[in-house]
């Protein structure tokens, strides 16, 4: 209809009058000459994204859920999953906070948030899923790491996945086997490449720093004051936080990792394991053992497999002792979780140990 409005506007920008406007696109995907997991449909807004998106997928569009209020993440996911099923699913896209599990939806950071859609549309997808206006509202380093971790969960599931988005700074991380762009009508395949790498700096910092990260460890907020602490920046932003305690022992003395997190925003690339296996490096240069005890799953896992670490006790329910020395009764503390114990074995970083006043 040509409101006096519309009539208005085509006499100030000389448009031409016309009872409808509309843009039309011929597509046709060449996805059944090959198998493929993840693709890619990106252009500049406005180019037809989700209006191609929509035809060719239809209701496998997610564009996001309702998720309840007043309920933590893993109680807002379908009844019909298992804990396993939920944990798994966060924590293969790079979403591993327990304590941020524990909260609702709404809290979330932006980041959290992204993770937490997709792993839900992984596990309530039957194959196929498609995910519009990905990454949109992340910060960019946030994108290109989730990205990557998501591209991961996806592979390793076996899922197929289209990311629909403006931003091409991604497709060296998401790694698609095809792009579709809607602008330029043109499709290509892919062979899969290895991801960008990604620059860590590491500093030794005042305690004071854990304060950016303690709401995020999976067991405590604690800090003992003695610790030895390092913080981890990605692009000039916190990305990961250790620390190292002094750990006597009647046989061997040695230093011991006392709190090590990964922000979840930078979690599922692996920054965290690297900077704690060369800040167990840092130690091993001065000397002494550097041991580690985890009770987090996946952390025992990743320590098991390494040939940077040996396990010196596995996975077990130990008794803990107070600062008296007195050992609490069984089903107390830490001895009610199973906890398992490493020895860093691999490489001493001398001079890296210098420079940090560590020898």
């Amino acid at each position: 209809m040509r409101s006096p409005r519309v009539m208005q506007l085509e006499g100030m920008f000389d448009v031409p009058p016309s009872e409808r406007s509309e843009v039309r696109w011929r597509v046709s995907l060449p996805l059944e000459e090959k198998p493929w997991q993840i693709g890619l449909i990106v252009g500049a807004s406005g180019s037809g994204k989700t209006s191609v998106a929509r035809e060719l997928f239809g209701d496998r569009i997610i564009s996001g859920y309702d998720w309840p209020a007043d309920k933590s993440i893993i109680d807002a996911f379908p009844a019909s999953l298992s804990i396993k099923d939920i944990t798994g699913a966060l924590s293969s896209v790079g979403f591993s906070s327990p304590p941020s599990w524990l909260r609702p939806f709404r809290v979330l950071s932006n980041g959290e948030q992204f993770r937490a859609t997709i792993a839900r549309a992984m596990l309530e997808s039957d194959g196929l899923f498609v995910v519009d206006e990905f990454t949109s509202v992340v910060d960019r380093t946030v994108a290109r790491i989730g990205s990557h971790a998501i591209a991961k969960a996806v592979r390793g599931r076996g899922k197929q996945f289209i990311a629909v988005s403006c931003h091409y700074d991604i497709i060296d991380w998401l790694q698609p086997d095809w792009i579709y762009e809607p602008g330029t009508d043109s499709f290509q395949w892919r062979e899969l490449q290895c991801r960008p790498a990604i620059q860590i700096e590491i500093r030794r910092v005042h305690h004071s720093a854990w304060q950016l990260f303690k709401h995020h460890h999976y067991l405590s907020a604690e800090l003992a004051r003695g610790s030895i602490c390092f913080l981890a920046l990605i692009e000039d932003h916190p990305a990961a936080f250790v620390s190292v305690i002094n750990f006597p022992h009647p046989k061997r003395s040695g230093w011991r990792g006392h709190r090590a997190v990964c922000l979840p925003d930078f979690q599922g690339v692996g920054i965290g394991n690297a900077v704690a296996d060369y800040v167990a490096g840092l130690f091993r240069a001065t000397g002494r053992p550097y041991f580690a005890v985890t009770s987090h799953p996946a952390l025992t896992r990743r320590c098991a497999r390494s040939p940077l670490w040996k396990m010196t006790r596995p996975p077990s329910r130990t008794p803990a002792q107070g600062r008296s020395g007195i050992r609490r009764m069984a089903g107390t503390h830490a001895n009610a979780r199973l906890s398992a114990s490493f020895e860093y074995i691999g490489p001493a970083h001398q001079a890296a140990a210098k420079g940090f006043g560590l020898i």
